[in-house]
């Protein structure tokens, strides 16, 4: 089949678009073999409720930033809409694959069978396919000891330095041709967008902003809605869809680490480590996915209300800071940390829906959308582990504390902008005088409340403290702390 056809490399990009500390390309270069970089726009993917076109086109970015660069070497990314296996048929037909490098994907239930699938057909097709630690998360542990110990000696090694070369390469002209043969995507996207640009350079230049200046309020901002898109570093996007490493993170924090800094700048180290410590607990739960990991919470059946959804969706809640995050995040593809849980909390305790229910709306909103991140922390904040502490979020309180002068809500729910601050906060506490006092109306200008929060608060609170007490919860708690706790070593590490 192969017969007088030229043998190559792949080196296929996943969550792993750039060229620096790049494992997968320093394996495919140290061959004698030229490679080809290739990047598949999956149409199971693309159609995947987790995902949004926001996804899309910051990849798109991120590969025209690597085309940039990779342009003084004569080759370029082969960009190909179809399915992998699909792709990889049709190179069959121009050249003889010896060996496919990637790195180990902590995805979704279809990434991971698509890999599955893939391995079969590498070894049905006498391929070799290399897949390389994806920033220190291993795979196949069964339980966590010595972990962190492992992920900070990775963390520490020196970043990856790859040389490129014209001559290692398929030129650009090769691959001109080859996409005659396939259907290519095109990378052209909005000029002008409210989400953060992908792209190695744009990463950069977010970390180099946050360790020059940025970091100084980081603790201080952390928790308010406003504030903190400026103070926090931003680099989730680029972290997920590998345009930077985490190690690469990491050794920079550590590079700008002082005595005057360490509240704010170890604070974000500390938050590097467990990120990671997350990917690892899914890349070892992987059905947390559609279930509870604490499988005792399997039984909490909750009603469905398409309309309490479809109004938390909207941003029509009748909670000022509910809507204003969910508005926000529409529009922006980012909310810090603290508002992300109480969305979750107040989806799956207030309005009590699954915590299913709100999984592939969040993920196609969230432009950092990490697998890995986003289920164990849906769980957590759900109530749902057994392990960690019940959170009910009030946004009221939550309101008064992160974002006093309501600066954040009349940015995003503008109809409550002229309204004195303390009704921006509660405009359900208006008396008829004081909305013909402000010329609003609730119920017409702005939504009531759609639920009574204090009786929906105390109906989750007294159900899921009365669940911790069940004996397969307990059961599950035990199970998920022997398998996911770290060792006394780890913590002391941890710790220091």
């Amino acid at each position: 089949m192969n017969i007088n056809k030229e043998e190559i490399h792949v080196v296929w990009f996943k969550r792993d678009l750039r060229l620096q500390d790049n494992e997968a390309i320093y394996n495919a270069l140290k061959s004698n073999k030229r490679v080809l970089f290739m990047y598949v726009f999956e149409n199971s993917l693309i159609e995947d409720p987790h995902y949004n076109k926001r996804h899309w086109d910051f990849i798109k970015q991120s590969i025209v930033d690597l085309n940039s660069d990779l342009q003084k070497y004569n080759t370029k990314v082969l960009c190909v809409k179809t399915e992998v296996i699909n792709a990889f048929n049709q190179l069959f037909n121009n050249y003889k694959i010896g060996t496919v490098f990637s790195h180990q994907e902590t995805g979704l239930l279809i990434t991971y069978n698509r890999d599955k699938e893939f391995t079969r057909y590498c070894r049905n097709n006498s391929v070799k396919w290399v897949e390389n630690n994806n920033n220190g998360v291993l795979r196949g542990l069964l339980n966590r000891e010595d972990w962190l110990e492992k992920w900070e000696s990775y963390m520490l090694q020196p970043p990856i330095k790859n040389e490129l070369k014209a001559s290692q390469f398929i030129g650009i002209d090769e691959i001109k041709e080859l996409e005659k043969y396939f259907q290519i995507e095109d990378l052209e996207t909005p000029k002008e967008s409210p989400f953060q640009k992908g792209g190695t350079k744009m990463g950069w230049k977010y970390a180099n902003s946050f360790f020059k200046n940025r970091h100084q309020k980081y603790m201080t901002n952390i928790s308010k809605p406003a504030l903190a898109r400026e103070s926090c570093s931003r680099l989730s996007p680029y972290i997920a869809w590998g345009n930077i490493s985490l190690r690469q993170v990491f050794l920079e924090a550590h590079q700008h680490l002082t005595a005057e800094n360490k509240k704010h700048i170890g604070a974000f180290a500390s938050r590097l480590r467990w990120q990671a410590h997350f990917i690892q607990k899914f890349e070892m739960e992987h059905t947390m996915e559609n279930e509870s990991i604490n499988k005792g919470y399997q039984k909490l059946k909750k009603s469905i209300s398409l309309e309490y959804q479809k109004a938390w969706k909207e941003g029509q809640t009748g909670f000022p800071l509910i809507d204003a995050c969910m508005r926000c995040l529409q529009e922006t593809g980012y909310v810090n940390f603290r508002m992300r849980a109480m969305l979750i909390s107040f989806f799956t305790h207030i309005l009590w829906q699954p915590w299913q229910a709100a999984s592939q709306h969040l993920s196609s909103l969230f432009l950092d959308f990490e697998p890995g991140i986003h289920f164990p922390q849906l769980q957590m904040n759900a109530g749902e582990t057994g392990i960690n502490i019940l959170r009910i979020y009030s946004p009221v309180k939550n309101s008064l504390e992160h974002d006093a002068d309501a600066t954040f809500i009349k940015k995003w729910v503008p109809e409550l902008a002229k309204l004195p601050v303390a009704f921006i906060h509660e405009p359900y506490l208006m008396t008829p005088l004081d909305q013909q006092f402000n010329n609003f109306e609730l119920g017409v200008n702005y939504p009531k409340p759609i639920v009574d929060i204090k009786v929906a608060r105390k109906k989750a609170s007294d159900t899921l403290w009365k669940m911790k007490k069940d004996t397969e919860v307990q059961k599950e708690s035990l199970r998920i702390l022997k398998k996911h706790t770290l060792s006394n070593r780890d913590q002391l590490l941890k710790n220091n």
